[in-house]
């Protein structure tokens, strides 16, 4: 009596099975494809957007690198809004800090830069004469170097000195984009605990609370653990150079430093125009050419003992990144947004590295979702093999 009846189960439920599959696969190939589309089109998207997408992107990054001083006044009974501005008002103040440092200083420089040209084309002539198509093309160069300033500049005209009277002198749209950054960072880091303590206890299985506080947990320790250290680094590289170039009397040090500590966040690329910066200045200072040269070539050993002694001792190989994925987010990131891209590309890239890793990569709308999207759990559904093998030991 058993023996039709189950023979009529698997005869009604091998149809249901294949039919499911076949939905599944379908369904996969569409979410790929939507995936694909949705993929291509972000850079376009971000790019289009940069008014808003990079200060908010800017401003989140900044925010998770200071989640640890935020906690560290939390666990000192100091309130959440009042912790929040209190970490605000420390980045306005380092802001504040690295602006008169480098951009007053700066401006001077390049005010001067068309009185120098002489003196710079007098430096390089030993170098030049050996090359005639180089000379021509250097001084072609400098002329449209020095012409910019001249046609724009009327009259003289004050150096900013602070970050607010920067971006309001430069442009309205530059001090919104400020504005509306600062504001991120503080609801950021002000609803952080509350956002994160919501975030775990909404999951509906213990497994995925602990999961998503994992996640919380490694995104930031991984980002401000590498800000924290590269921004120790750049500022201890930056001071030895200021140092030494102020031994050899070259003309605000500071501004200097300030520049190889900023242009040193932006890996390869950065050491690399910074030394290019103090060979212009120390052409535009010194009358010797290979006095001249001096400072780029200051640059260029301490960043060597810097990238290839300090760096990999200090940082260790938690936060070691392989070098063709920071080429890849560097060019990507600079490509869509530009220099500030490029500062922010591998903040970025660890973030992303991290929630993937801690995610799982074959499934991440499982992880966000607790289960899977498009394939069933393999122990909800009867292989159609086995389903035989009991008819055939039943018959």
């Amino acid at each position: 009596m058993d023996q039709p009846r189950t023979g009529q189960m698997s005869i009604d439920e091998e149809p249901a099975t294949a039919e499911e599959l076949r939905r599944d696969r379908l369904l996969a190939a569409l979410t790929l494809i939507a995936g694909a589309g949705l993929l291509l089109a972000m850079p376009f998207a971000l790019q289009a957007g940069a008014t808003f997408f990079l200060p908010t992107t800017a401003a989140i990054v900044i925010s998770i690198a200071m989640v640890p001083m935020l906690e560290w006044m939390e666990r000192r009974r100091v309130p959440s809004g009042l912790a929040a501005l209190l970490c605000v008002l420390l980045f306005l103040a380092a802001v504040n800090v690295a602006l008169a440092s480098i951009v007053v200083p700066a401006w001077q420089w390049v005010r001067i830069l068309p009185e120098r040209i002489d003196q710079i084309q007098t430096n390089l002539s030993p170098l030049i004469d050996l090359y005639s198509n180089l000379e021509r093309f250097v001084n072609k160069t400098l002329r449209q170097m020095a012409s910019a300033p001249q046609r724009q500049q009327v009259a003289p005209v004050a150096p900013p000195r602070s970050i607010v009277e920067l971006f309001a002198t430069s442009a309205p749209s530059a001090f919104i984009e400020m504005f509306f950054a600062v504001l991120v960072i503080y609801f950021f880091l002000a609803g952080w605990t509350r956002t994160r303590r919501a975030a775990i206890t909404r999951r509906s299985s213990f497994g995925g609370a602990m999961a998503t506080a994992r996640v919380i947990q490694d995104v930031v320790d991984d980002t401000s653990a590498y800000l924290g250290t590269i921004t120790l680094i750049n500022l201890t590289l930056g001071l030895i150079v200021a140092a030494l170039l102020y031994l050899i009397d070259m003309p605000t040090p500071l501004m200097w430093g300030g520049i190889v500590a900023l242009l040193n966040y932006i890996p390869y690329f950065g050491p690399i125009l910074a030394a290019a910066l103090l060979a212009l200045g120390g052409l535009m200072t010194f009358n010797d050419i290979w006095w001249a040269l001096l400072p780029a070539a200051i640059m260029a050993i301490a960043h060597l003992i810097e990238a290839n002694a300090i760096t990999p001792f200090v940082v260790g190989h938690r936060l070691t990144i392989s070098p063709i994925l920071i080429l890849i987010s560097l060019s990507f990131w600079g490509w869509v947004w530009g220099t500030p891209g490029a500062l922010l590309a591998v903040p970025l890239l660890i973030i992303i590295q991290t929630v993937l890793g801690a995610a799982g990569k074959p499934d991440i709308a499982g992880f966000l979702f607790e289960h899977g999207t498009l394939v069933k759990d393999p122990r909800d559904t009867v292989p159609l093999h086995a389903i035989r093998r009991e008819n055939d030991a039943d018959a």
